[in-house]
């Protein structure tokens, strides 16, 4: 089953919304929380869930919408938490990180 927005599948609602109608703007209405991304993040939000969603509609399961909904989602929290008040500084270089 797929995350509920206002009564309506999220991936049938951004599916049914096609790709080229579907911008940040009207996904921010659909989901508040995109307010916290930065305006250039908000745009990428808009595309990855609006691919994913049409992608999940044509395999007929929702996992990978909920998932990439999920991750902004997660994102946008953390941003809004402003991570303790510390600025962000994001790497340049990727590191390796030993399993726990």
């Amino acid at each position: 089953m797929g995350l509920s927005l206002h009564g309506t599948s999220f991936t049938r609602r951004v599916a049914e919304n096609r790709i080229g109608t579907m911008d940040a703007e009207k996904m921010s209405e659909a989901l508040p929380w995109m307010l916290e991304l930065p305006a250039t993040d908000r745009e990428t939000c808009t595309r990855e869930l609006t691919d994913a969603a049409v992608a999940a509609s044509a395999h007929g399961g929702p996992r990978l919408a909920n998932a990439e909904l999920i991750s902004w989602r997660e994102t946008a929290a953390t941003l809004a938490d402003r991570l303790g008040g510390s600025p962000v500084e994001w790497l340049d270089e990727t590191a390796p990180v030993e399993r726990p």
